[in-house]
């Protein structure tokens, strides 16, 4: 016999939610996971899911967002437009992450775009719920903020490294970079596939260049090119070359 519930229907709903914003990635590596469970409600309820397909745009720059998105699933890109009409990348986002925090604590339009280069699952929050967290809430705010100062932090140390290594020890840099945190395919392959473009606009040099850079370390055994694929064959050398 099935049991009477004790709560109106909208309620028993908004705690099935709840419970999945409570388990959510996002919300467990996110400032997200300072919110108690009031708040983990009214973060369910006033949430909007979207499926992003691959090449689609999240946001583009120039664009309000009027909140953040949290990527429950899949990867993006954070790019900007170059003088020259390059699609420059500044970072890849994964799983767990937020996106748009910083301008809106700015509140300036966004600086960058983002597009998911894998089919993407995310969830956007409106600036009123999250300036309310923000406000009542120390230690989502303390996380907001430490969040925003990291991601300047890997800003400026990567300008740093555009500076101070070769644009060898970039790529190799950038492909063990690949490789940990986004992992394989099950044929080996960097599960993220960029284009040789897009390879070359995050280490900073002209794709022509990365094309034989490329070639050459596949010639050492190094990495292993399958078509437009990247297969990392002899990760402790990348890593000597990543170093020096």
């Amino acid at each position: 016999m099935a049991k009477t519930l004790k709560y109106p229907y909208f309620c028993s709903k908004q705690i099935i939610v709840m419970n999945k914003c409570d388990q959510c990635i996002v919300r467990q590596l996110s400032s997200l996971k300072a919110l108690n469970k009031d708040e983990v409600i009214k973060l369910a309820s006033s949430k909007t899911s979207y499926k992003i397909k691959k090449g689609e745009a999240i946001f583009e720059e120039g664009e309000v967002t009027n909140g953040v998105f949290c990527i429950k699933d899949g990867v993006g890109k954070l790019s900007k437009l170059s003088a020259n009409g390059k699609d420059q990348i500044v970072k890849l986002v994964k799983s767990g992450e937020l996106l748009g925090q910083r301008s809106m604590i700015s509140n300036e339009p966004a600086n960058l775009t983002a597009k998911a280069i894998a089919d993407m699952e995310v969830c956007f929050i409106p600036k009123t719920e999250i300036i309310n967290f923000f406000n009542n809430n120390n230690q989502f705010s303390l996380n907001l903020m430490q969040s925003v100062c990291e991601d300047l932090k890997e800003s400026e140390n990567e300008k740093i490294a555009l500076v101070q290594k070769t644009v060898k020890q970039r790529l190799a840099e950038t492909l063990l970079h690949l490789h940990d945190e986004f992992g394989e395919d099950t044929d080996k392959t960097l599960r993220v596939q960029l284009t040789r473009e897009e390879l070359a606009g995050i280490i900073g040099t002209a794709t022509e260049s990365c094309i034989r850079l490329l070639s050459d370390f596949n010639k050492l055994g190094l990495i292993e090119l399958v078509g437009k694929k990247i297969m990392l064959k002899d990760i402790r050398a990348l890593k000597k070359i990543a170093d020096n």
